[in-house]
């Protein structure tokens, strides 16, 4: 979760980021396509949303290194290095128990029930029978359609064929709920692909692990990007390689702290390498070719220079065996576009006003994240626009 101007950030020394920085690193990631107002509304209330979670026991830390096309390391997560989402499930859920909140599992909303204009409830199956729930506000925080392919390709037909990293749930149900009810869209056609994919079965192996150190190589064992780069700059330098494959390296002193990256090996997705010799065999290269990128990395960490690509930081030399390596190659990972809101979390129509009652955060929503997602903000996004869509609906029940 990306948050500038935290207590934990200024702990770790880091004292020259703030709101106005995160704002810039992320317009200029998302091509200035980004909504100023709604990325205004982001980061200036990005580090309260974070310290919330800590109030109601997140075990989130601060994280050293920066993600892709960020120039402040400003990520914070769980402190043992696990998935920041499994983090998010636990404490949110402790809170729905704590107060009682009604959940309705294995249900589907079918439609948004509206009277004279307003909100009144929504409709909706479970197990074969059709409910309804009398409500005077809504909030869609449905999520996007990254695993609707058919959806996908109607915007961007160039992504036939490729792998999803997101759940089977996320097909666009809350976009069509929305627009049911004269919702306005923007940013549809922009959707991301994530350089680092498992292409067997759309496994997400995390941006972080680059944050953090890691390398990518391509099938004949050489670099060939700046790592750090945004998601869309690196996925389109990785499928000019042979196969659109690269390898993420990472070794033993990320390996040793990162659950993450446990967790990846335990289930086959990185292979553990004693030597270069070994990766050189795993992946099919000439073992000069691997010992040289090596080579050049290692001294471009002693000189705090990479003369081949650029990178910005290099937090650690990656020179501490085992190694452990995936396959990866691009694929479909969010959808930027989505219903629009205002900076109230209120679902904007296609008039141009609110529609009252209607509230909407997170991925089903476009116009924060512009034509690239900044890896760590789709966390800030949810948490704090949900946090506003909350204390809004709240507000509008109230008059």
């Amino acid at each position: 979760m990306n948050a500038a101007g935290t207590k934990q950030q200024k702990e770790h020394g880091i004292l020259d980021d703030g709101p106005d920085v995160h704002f810039m690193d992320t317009m200029r990631g998302g091509h200035y396509k980004n909504d100023p107002q709604l990325l205004h509304t982001l980061s200036l209330n990005a580090a309260a949303a974070e310290e919330w979670l800590l109030s109601i026991g997140a075990n989130f830390c601060h994280r050293m290194g920066r993600g892709g096309g960020q120039t402040r390391a400003r990520g914070h997560g769980p402190c043992d290095g696990g998935p920041v989402g499994v983090e998010l499930m636990r404490v949110l859920n402790n809170q729905v128990k704590e107060q009682n909140i009604e959940r309705r599992n294995n249900s589907t909303v079918t439609k948004i029930l509206m009277k004279n204009g307003k909100v009144v409830g929504v409709q909706g199956k479970s197990r074969g029978k059709t409910f309804k729930i009398d409500a005077k506000a809504v909030i869609l925080a449905t999520g996007g359609f990254g695993a609707n392919h058919k959806m996908v390709e109607s915007y961007r037909p160039e992504l036939k064929g490729f792998s999803t990293t997101n759940h089977p749930g996320a097909t666009g149900d809350g976009i069509k709920l929305a627009t049911a009810v004269g919702a306005a869209l923007t940013d549809i056609k922009e959707i991301q692909i994530h350089p680092t994919v498992i292409k067997r079965d759309g496994a997400l192996i995390s941006e972080s692990l680059r944050a953090r150190g890691g390398i990518l190589l391509n099938k004949q064992g050489k670099r060939f990007t700046n790592e750090l780069l945004t998601r869309d700059v690196v996925s389109q330098n990785e499928l000019k390689q042979t196969d659109g494959i690269g390898y993420l390296i990472v070794d033993s002193s990320i390996y040793k702290k990162n659950k993450l990256t446990q967790g990846y090996h335990k289930n086959g997705y990185m292979t553990e390498c004693q030597t270069l010799d070994d990766i050189a065999k795993l992946i099919g290269a000439p073992a000069g070719n691997v010992k040289a990128a090596f080579e050049q990395y290692w001294a471009a960490y002693d000189n705090k220079k990479d003369d081949l690509f650029g990178r910005p930081e290099m937090v650690i030399r990656m020179d501490q065996g085992p190694w452990y390596v995936a396959e990866v190659t691009p694929g479909i990972h969010h959808t930027m576009g989505g219903v629009k809101i205002d900076t109230k979390a209120e679902v904007i129509s296609t008039k141009g006003k609110p529609i009252p009652g209607l509230f909407a955060a997170g991925e089903v929503t476009g116009g924060v994240h512009g034509g690239n997602r900044i890896g760590g903000n789709a966390v800030a996004d949810i948490i704090t626009y949900g946090r506003i869509a909350g204390q809004s609906a709240s507000k509008y029940v109230g008059k």
